[in-house]
């Protein structure tokens, strides 16, 4: 599903457990969406995670055998596809399920091979991600931009403004804009 990729604009963002990918998410949503653009997410869980609990009719389907269980209300609707013997998804699979926005966030898949900023938190005293992967395009830190010793741009984590124009900026997605409104 490369083809998938190339018409959705992603952005990942990426960094060790505790720097704060899941706080920028949420900062950078309201954010991006403020400025006029549709955005959807998808977010990589590393534990056998489950939406769904004991005792519900969709858990019973899904227990009784049901490869997909879909759900719906007059507020939302959500798939569970169950894997079963199946390999976990590729990044690439997951986009091709999205339906089309302006731009796709990308949490985790820290491996995976696409355009992704690096949170950094200087206290975690962990090492950088950028330094083994060619495909971080920037780091947001809380630390000094000098003191992390890399040629990518360096953002202020606390810059929510300015790493959601970074993003734009980026993915292209500011001079559609700027088309836009001329």
């Amino acid at each position: 599903m490369p083809q998938e990729r190339a018409r959705q604009r992603v952005m990942g963002l990426a960094g060790w457990s505790g720097s704060g990918k899941t706080t920028l998410m949420v900062q950078l949503l309201p954010e991006l969406i403020g400025r006029g653009f549709s955005v959807s997410t998808i977010k990589h869980a590393h534990h056998a995670f489950d939406v769904d609990r004991p005792g519900k009719d969709s858990y019973r389907h899904r227990e009784a055998g049901a490869r997909e269980v879909l759900i719906g209300s007059h507020k939302r609707w959500a798939l569970m596809h169950e894997l079963r013997d199946e390999p976990e998804p590729e990044l690439d699979d997951l986009l091709g399920r999205l339906s089309p926005v302006d731009l796709v966030l990308v949490e985790g898949f820290k491996k995976t091979h696409h355009p992704k900023i690096e949170i950094h938190r200087t206290a975690l005293g962990k090492p950088l991600i950028c330094r083994d992967d060619a495909s971080v395009v920037a780091v947001a830190s809380d630390g000094d931009a000098g003191g992390l010793g890399v040629s990518l741009p360096v953002l202020d984590l606390n810059d929510i403004a300015g790493i959601a124009g970074f993003i734009l900026d980026y993915t292209g997605l500011a001079v559609q804009a700027d088309r836009e409104v001329s």
